[in-house]
């Protein structure tokens, strides 16, 4: 066997080790994210199920007050479930269409000098941490709020506001690549047709882009109903069923986190419970999601 012969072979030996190494590479980081989802769903169910077994399902679900402190402790979260689909419905009403118009924006109309400018703002955006956002919010949205419609301000609107703000840059970032990764073929062919440059960008590039804008939505839903800090700071933090827009609240989140420095017992795992619901929240969206991208990709 020639020598060459033999160096080939050697080749091809070390690149099938290194393909096998990166296979088990790639395996285990899989099997690692698996893992560490099963821990989370273990502890939180493991943890939360019971207390909800001890409070009973409807009282917990249903019940309209939540006081841990009162003799016999009551832990109703109707409240915070109400103020989080509430809180979470006005982002998205607000960061959606602004965000799939920018998206739209900046991908078909915006010039490319602006273009450089505006790109890194909206990269920037994604990068303020929360705690920023909610001090902005604490001192522009809500005396905004305070002014125009009344009320000490911190509501569920200021949250609304603030949190369609802070998931811009996903619904942003995620509807633009997907409007650039429609074939160019599609808007060229609408417009031989005779659509005009908006037709056929909101007629044909936004429906075949349908899957990615899917995709940014969900992703914003998933960041506004996990959103606490923030929306400590400008919702009012109130354990009531918000009557009006401008009335305080109190979402999951802020619940759990506002309350899990001092609880024990009971408490502690009510609080864990609440986290279930939540988690169990975001299984539902993502559900419904692959749900409508399978029945848009039929």
């Amino acid at each position: 066997m020639s020598g060459s012969r033999l160096q080939r072979l050697s080749g091809a030996k070390l690149q099938r080790l290194r393909e096998n190494f990166m296979k088990a590479v790639f395996l285990i980081s899989a099997l690692t994210a698996i893992l560490a989802v099963a821990l989370i769903c273990l502890f939180l169910f493991a943890n939360g199920l019971p207390a909800i077994g001890k409070i009973g399902p409807i009282a917990f679900f249903t019940g309209t007050e939540w006081s841990p402190s009162d003799i016999p402790p009551l832990f109703g979260i109707l409240p915070m479930i109400l103020g989080s689909l509430y809180v979470t419905a006005g982002a998205v009403a607000i960061g959606v269409p602004v965000g799939i118009f920018t998206a739209v924006f900046m991908a078909k109309v915006c010039p490319k000098p602006l273009y450089a400018l505006l790109k890194p703002v909206v990269d920037l955006l994604a990068g303020i941490p929360s705690v920023v956002y909610g001090f902005f919010g604490l001192v522009t949205i809500v005396p905004l709020v305070r002014v125009l419609f009344g009320g000490n301000g911190s509501s569920i609107l200021a949250a609304s506001v603030l949190l369609g703000l802070m998931i811009l840059p996903t619904v942003i970032g995620i509807t633009e690549s997907s409007i650039r990764a429609v074939p160019d073929e599609l808007y060229d062919g609408a417009v031989a047709l005779g659509a005009s440059h908006e037709r056929a960008v909101y007629a044909v590039i936004l429906p075949a882009a349908k899957s990615g804008i899917l995709a940014a939505i969900v992703l914003g839903i998933g960041r506004a109903i996990g959103e606490t800090m923030a929306v400590i700071m400008v919702a009012g933090n109130q354990a009531v069923i918000p009557r009006s827009l401008i009335k305080g609240v109190r979402t999951l989140t802020s619940n759990i986190v506002l309350e899990m420095g001092y609880a024990a017992e009971l408490h502690r795992e009510a609080l864990i419970a609440t986290g279930v619901v939540l988690f169990v929240f975001i299984l539902l969206i993502n559900l419904l999601f692959s749900t409508l991208r399978k029945e848009g990709s039929q």
